[in-house]
């Protein structure tokens, strides 16, 4: 996992949309996460939590409405609020702040017992436009998120508006020491949806890595911005249907 010094990792990860139904559009990019324990994160001097750097994690960015996050305080608010049990340590895979600049499509907070069993997810939606919302999987009986288990949620959040506001998400979660995938299939109940994954080896942050990813995909999460808009601009080219943003958006944290 991590080296040296540092207590957060990179992951240098690979995600892949393929849209169902009858217009097809699919497409992969590449993209930097790190991984880390918010509360006791050491990184390399080209990292910062908190603080103005190349690469950095914001609590306001995290755990809470964007810009008003709270990080694991809130995380432990709604595991209580849902009647599980405190976790022994909470993780973060997250797109960093890359030169002062963020924007999380999805980002993750992973609960685990004390024996080091991951036991809840909460995954944390942003869209384009601000709003965000996070849905809380977890088994109804609270055993261990094995790799092989598949978990799922009622779709209640307006991300894209080329897709409707209707039917579920299936998350699978496979985290281990050297790499991390993550898949999600969305399915609207009419035929259409949209399946998304995030694969990658896991490996200590470090100075280099920073400088290599910066590199390879300048402008970090801008750059997944722009990505996010030409694919919009190609379904719109291609007739598929706009549906207007709802409001007000729905509650913070569902199942």
């Amino acid at each position: 996992m991590n080296a040296g010094n540092s207590s957060v990792d990179l992951i240098r990860g690979e995600t892949f949309h393929g849209r169902k139904g009858p217009v097809k559009n699919d497409f992969r990019y590449t993209v930097d996460y790190v991984m880390l324990q918010p509360d006791h994160a050491a990184g390399p001097a080209l990292f910062s939590r908190n603080k103005a750097n190349l690469f950095s994690v914001q609590d306001s960015d995290h755990g809470g409405p964007p810009g008003k996050g709270r990080g694991t305080a809130w995380v432990r608010e709604v595991l209580a609020a849902h009647g599980l049990e405190p976790p022994a340590r909470i993780e973060l895979l997250a797109q960093p702040r890359v030169m002062g600049h963020c924007f999380n499509p999805v980002s993750f907070w992973l609960s685990y017992d004390i024996l080091g069993h991951l036991r809840a997810v909460i995954a944390e939606v942003t869209n384009t436009y601000g709003d965000r919302h996070s849905y809380l999987a977890h088994h109804e009986d609270n055993r261990p998120i094995t790799r092989e288990d598949t978990l799922e949620a009622r779709k209640i959040f307006y991300v894209s508006p080329f897709q409707p506001v209707e039917g579920g998400y299936r998350f699978r979660f496979d985290v281990r020491p050297e790499r991390v995938g993550i898949w999600i299939d969305y399915t609207d109940g009419k035929g259409g949806g949209l399946f998304t994954n995030l694969i990658g080896p896991r490996v200590a942050l470090t100075n280099g890595a920073i400088l290599r990813a910066c590199l390879r995909r300048p402008f970090g999460s801008r750059r997944v911005l722009a990505l996010i808009h030409w694919q919009a601009a190609k379904l719109w080219w291609k007739g598929v249907t706009f549906r207007n943003r709802p409001t007000p958006p729905p509650e913070e944290v569902t199942k």
